[in-house]
């Protein structure tokens, strides 16, 4: 297993661009701090608390999902059809698991690195946050789930133009669906059911379990564990068709 050298490159780009990095990802999460926890928060009261503790874990949910996907698909989609510099990992004795372990590792990496910068936001914005091991655990589980989904999307889309449909598509609505910014409880059964498929809707329900200190969700993690299998174990065997 060398799934460590695709890391060490990917971890290579991130030294060397940290600062865009870093500025690229604040943004959006300070954006909905603004909006959400200042902005709508300060006149509404969720399950008993503020608004502003009600939406912390569901930004966390989005930024580890947007940041893990798009920190995979996006350039590796570009990589193999227009630089063709995924050519390299054909062409290297690197094994097709190793390259999408590392991929996500990756990807993996990026979107705990984003999550992290949204709680130090959070508690610059007066939020007061409980993180157990399952805290984490969700969390990382949750960068795994959509940086596989990354690999998958960049490996089978073959234009960059459906690249942003699959995102419009996709990402962007789950994203504003998925129990993030408000309760699902109160939509209407049919619609609650299918939202409850979308693999961020565990993510969300579970990190806010965990932080507002309600009965964990199990089956929620057992869901994104699924997930995740069936997304790594896809992105692999599109991986093995390409070569």
């Amino acid at each position: 297993m060398d799934w460590h050298t695709i890391f060490w490159r990917q971890w290579q780009i991130f030294k060397s661009r940290f600062w865009k990095i870093l500025g690229s990802t604040l943004v959006s999460p300070l954006l909905y701090m603004v909006a959400f926890g200042w902005g709508l928060g300060r006149s509404i009261s969720v399950e008993g608390g503020s608004y502003m503790q009600f939406v912390v874990p569901g930004i966390i949910a989005l930024t580890s999902m947007s940041v893990s996907f798009n920190s995979v698909a996006v350039p590796l989609n570009i990589s193999r059809l227009y630089y063709k510099t995924y050519e390299e990992f054909v062409i290297a004795p690197i094994s097709p698991v190793s390259v999408v372990l590392g991929e996500v590792a990756a990807g993996c990496g990026r979107g705990i690195f984003a999550s992290i910068i949204v709680l130090g936001l959070s508690f610059l914005f007066g939020a007061q946050l409980i993180m157990p091991p399952l805290f984490w655990l969700v969390m990382l589980l949750n960068s795994f789930l959509f940086a596989s989904l990354g690999v998958l999307a960049g490996m089978i889309i073959n234009s960059h133009e459906d690249m942003g449909s699959f995102t419009s598509f996709v990402i962007v609505p789950m994203s504003f669906l998925s129990n993030t910014f408000f309760s699902i409880d109160d939509l209407p059964s049919g619609v609650n059911v299918l939202i409850n498929f979308l693999p961020l809707t565990h993510a969300s329900k579970a990190l806010r379990a965990v932080v507002l200190e309600n009965p964990f969700p199990w089956a929620s993690l057992w869901i994104m564990l699924g997930f995740a299998v069936i997304f790594f174990w896809a992105a692999v065997k599109v991986t093995l068709r390409v070569e």
